[in-house]
């Protein structure tokens, strides 16, 4: 497991962007636009998303071939639902900013609905709850904090560039930012599972490590981390989806899904149902699955396709 959480890396550190634009000086103007009403916050943010594609043009190109293979849109169709991720990841940067460092009971005032929290009290024990670059997740992963009363770990990347931590790693009393770097993270992770706490990571992108697996999405072969799998096995847990979209009122949805089991050597299975849960998902919000790179390719080739299995 902790091989999993923290496995020697085999391939070039993937890059899930190609723009220069995360600094700490445009995170510090978003906050101070925060200050404004959410409703002209928003609208302003929409405006910026707009004109965003002009001035990043290889995520532009990533996104067309996103849409492309998950909506099967073409021309003027594709054209307009690319500049829609530009904008609704605007608007949902913003709230991440601004919007989401507010109380948990001052969150659910954004929230338009709730499907799934039952599933939560159904169960006793630790969760890995596991959600994707979808909407507004950070949002998602605060009110479930708060609805669980269980103190959840988000497992993060290592931030690329110094100082944008307290934007978007904001800790609380029942939310702590873990990164899946930090030495012994594997043992501090499954403690916390057995303690009958939450551990959330993403899972819809590949790490460039031995932990990645090749898994059919949207017909093509793509990598997805098996470590999520392995820690709920490891733990005797089971894996949680959940997701938090933008909805025409410009309000949230979060949705949390089935539970996934995982079973002994049946770690990339739940992997594929995990999967299955995105690719609904993804189907269903086209754009606001917010992967700026091409996910088929994401360290210059095509992901090679699974060898049969021999039994």
């Amino acid at each position: 497991m902790m091989g999993t959480i923290h496995p020697e890396p085999v391939s070039q550190h993937p890059r899930w962007y190609g723009h220069s634009y995360n600094r700490v000086g445009l995170y510090w103007l978003a906050e101070q636009l925060g200050r404004a009403p959410r409703w002209l916050r928003l609208l302003l943010a929409r405006q910026l998303g707009q004109l965003a594609p002009r001035f990043l043009p290889a995520e532009r190109q990533a996104v067309r071939g996103t849409l492309a293979a998950v909506t099967g849109a073409s021309n003027a169709r594709l054209d307009r639902l690319t500049a829609a991720v530009f904008r609704d990841f605007a608007m949902c940067f913003s709230d991440l900013i601004s919007t989401n460092c507010q109380s948990g009971e001052q969150l659910l005032r954004y929230v338009a609905s709730v499907s799934g929290l039952d599933r939560i009290a159904t169960l006793s024990g630790g969760i890995v709850s596991v959600t994707a670059h979808v909407g507004n997740w950070d949002l998602a992963g605060r009110l479930l904090a708060t609805q669980s009363e269980r103190r959840t770990h988000v497992v993060v990347a290592p931030e690329e560039v110094p100082g944008l931590e307290r934007w978007v790693r904001r800790h609380s009393d029942r939310m702590r930012f873990v990164s899946r770097t930090h030495p012994g993270v594997g043992v501090q992770l499954l403690a916390a599972l057995r303690r009958g706490e939450v551990v959330a990571l993403q899972g819809d992108r590949a790490l460039g490590t031995r932990g990645d697996v090749p898994i059919p999405f949207f017909g093509r072969p793509a990598l997805f981390p098996l470590g999520p799998f392995i820690l709920a096995r490891a733990a005797g847990v089971p894996v949680l989806p959940a997701f938090c979209v933008l909805d025409r009122s410009y309000r949230y949805i979060v949705h949390v899904a089935a539970p996934i089991a995982v079973e002994r050597g049946k770690e990339e299975d739940a992997a594929r149902a995990w999967v299955g849960v995105l690719e609904d998902i993804v189907r269903q919000h086209p754009t606001q699955w917010f992967n700026f790179f091409d996910v088929w390719r994401p360290f210059g080739a095509p992901v090679a396709a699974e060898p049969d299995d021999p039994r």
